[in-house]
Order: structure tokens, then sequence, then C-alpha cells
């Protein structure tokens, strides 16, 4: 019987399908690790599936936790040298998320991302409890914020006398030099939080209640806020 002979536009198509077909199934395990996304503070407790289509268990991102997700590595970044790692978990429930963390070229940040992260005491003592973002990209170009864009919210828990914080403070996150900048202001227009993010994951805070009510200072005091002009302010530095 005789063999089967392959044109060489045949067997160039084979070894092409062979390659495509390797790298489909090429664990997302092995390329996270290959990316070395653990220098920017990426991290999983476990991950399984392939590289396009995988999922994490209790990834996080510095301190902050994104818990189990989806995940899967854009082909056409790779092609760019860049690592780009979309997540989602869309279950309907209210820490639902999606978008992507980018790193590679000088550059680390977030794309497109909307959800609701849990922070549990992330910026303890500010309590801050959650975060929800909306089409929120931001990325760090070496040492410096290259761009920033979306709207935020930040949930304020905990008991702070006097104040009705129910629906959080909100602002459009945006570059200020060379830190991410999120101004967020209360819809009573009373309460702001102005915190900036450096690219070496610091941060600084600034909690700002406009009043001249007397009786609010003996609660705002024992929640760490100072006297500062009209108001009360607490301010604090960290790192995510």
């Amino acid at each position: 019987m005789m063999g089967l002979i392959l044109s060489r536009r045949a067997k160039l198509a084979l070894l092409v399908a062979l390659l495509l077909g390797l790298v489909a199934f090429f664990p997302l395990r092995l390329a996270m690790g290959m990316l070395r996304l653990d220098r920017y503070d990426i991290a999983a407790q476990s991950v399984r599936g392939s590289i396009w289509l995988g999922q994490t268990s209790k990834l996080t991102v510095g301190k902050v936790s994104l818990g189990t997700v989806n995940a899967g590595l854009s082909p056409v970044q790779l092609l760019v040298g860049r690592a780009r790692l979309d997540i989602w978990r869309q279950a309907g429930a209210p820490d639902d998320i999606e978008g992507a963390l980018t790193a590679g070229l000088n550059r680390v940040g977030i794309d497109d991302v909307t959800g609701n992260i849990p922070l549990g005491p992330v910026f303890a003592p500010l309590p801050i409890t959650a975060i929800e973002f909306k089409d929120v990209s931001a990325y760090f170009s070496g040492n410096d914020c290259g761009h920033a864009e979306g709207r935020i919210r930040a949930y304020i828990g905990g008991d702070l006398p006097g104040l009705n914080l129910s629906q959080g403070v909100s602002g459009d996150v945006r570059c200020d030099g060379t830190a991410i900048l999120l101004p967020l202001v209360s819809q009573s227009g009373l309460e702001k939080l102005n915190l900036r993010i450096g690219a070496d994951g610091r941060y600084s805070a600034e909690m700002l209640v406009q009043s001249s009510d007397p009786a609010l200072e003996a609660g705002l005091a024992a929640a760490g806020f100072a006297k500062a002009g009209d108001g009360y302010a607490l301010r604090l530095d960290g790192a995510l």
C-alpha cells in the first residue's frame, strides 16, 4: 500500500493545526507562571483549565481578593508582548465582575472593569467595605499614571454618627500627576473621599466631612477624625 504523500501546503496546514491545538489546550496555570504575573502581585490559590478558558480560585491583586473567577488570556495581546487576563463571574450575585488585568511593556493596569469588589479590612481604619466599578480602565506606564477613566462608587461601612452614607461616595477616576485619583463625593456633597494610588501600590486617603455641628465631634473623633477647618478629616497612608 502506497504511503500518503502530502503536498508542501498540506504539511504546512497540518503543522499549523497541530500548533493551534497545542496552544488551545495549553494549561492556564503554566501560562500565568511563564508570564510571571506574580511580579505584579497577581496570584491565585489554584488555576485550572486552558489558556483561553480557565478558572482561578482566590485570585488576588495585592491585598484585594477577587475570589473565584473565570479567566483567559487574550491571544491578540500576547502577540504584542502584553498579558491581558480577561476575568468574569456572572452568577447574578452582588459581587459579579467582568473586565481584564493587563501587564507588560512597562505597563500594568485594568481594562473595562465593571462589577463590585468586597474589600474587607484592606483600607482599615478607613471604613470602605466595597468598591463598585463601572467601565473603569486605568494603567500605570512605568511610575506614572498613563490613563484613567470610568466611574467608581465606594461603600462606607461602620456607624459614623450623624452621617448618612448608605449610598456611598462616587466619582470619575482620573490621573493626578503620577497617581491614579479617585475623587469621591456623597449625594449631599458634604462628605468627600480622595484616594490616590501610586504605581508601587501605595495609597493615600483623605476623608472629609463638612460640618460645624459640635454634636458630631465626639463621635467622629472616636472614629479617628480630627477637626479641620469647618469640618473633620481622617487621613491615612497604606499599601494595597
